[in-house]
């Protein structure tokens, strides 16, 4: 719906000529700036400090799965079959393991970047207002909606600018 809106205004623009001349247009990347900010840097050395411990253990399933199937291959000819079928379903049993455990990390890092986006929203509206103001603009498209921008029409910088404060 949004992805329609705008394409139906930027289409609007290019349509009535004498309006495009007068309407004030700016880009920003909003996933760049937002990254960028030192809130985010803060947040994102916060997630890995705390989930270190769980980035830890996902690493050594995966290291124990990895030997036992290095183990398949190199000796699984000279075993037996009983001792074979062993190793196998210890191996399975590891990759049923890790995908759990990486899932669950995913999932739990997943959610807590997108409660950060959440919460950075007001910020980053305020920020927005505060750069239509400034340049006196009728319109901010994201970057991904723009195939080509002048450097004097990118308002990334001032928007990390103004979130960094």
């Amino acid at each position: 719906m949004v992805r329609f809106s705008l394409i139906a205004a930027m289409i609007a623009l290019f349509i009535s000529g004498p309006v495009v001349a007068e309407t004030g247009i700016g880009v920003v990347d909003l996933r760049q700036a937002l990254f960028s900010s030192e809130e985010a840097q803060a947040f994102s050395e916060r997630l890995q400090q705390e989930f270190s411990g769980e980035e830890a253990k996902v690493r050594e399933i995966q290291e124990q799965a990895q030997k036992l199937k290095d183990r398949l291959e190199q000796d699984g000819a000279m075993m037996n079959e009983s001792e074979r079928n062993r190793i196998e379903v210890e191996f399975q049993e590891k990759v049923k393991e890790f995908n759990f455990f990486k899932q669950k990390l995913d999932s739990t890092v997943a959610n807590r970047k997108q409660a950060f986006l959440e919460d950075a929203r007001p910020q980053v509206d305020k920020a927005i207002q505060e750069l239509m103001k400034e340049h006196s603009l009728d319109i901010i498209l994201p970057s991904e909606a723009v195939v080509y921008v002048k450097p004097e029409m990118n308002l990334t910088r001032q928007l990390l600018e103004k979130l960094n404060r």
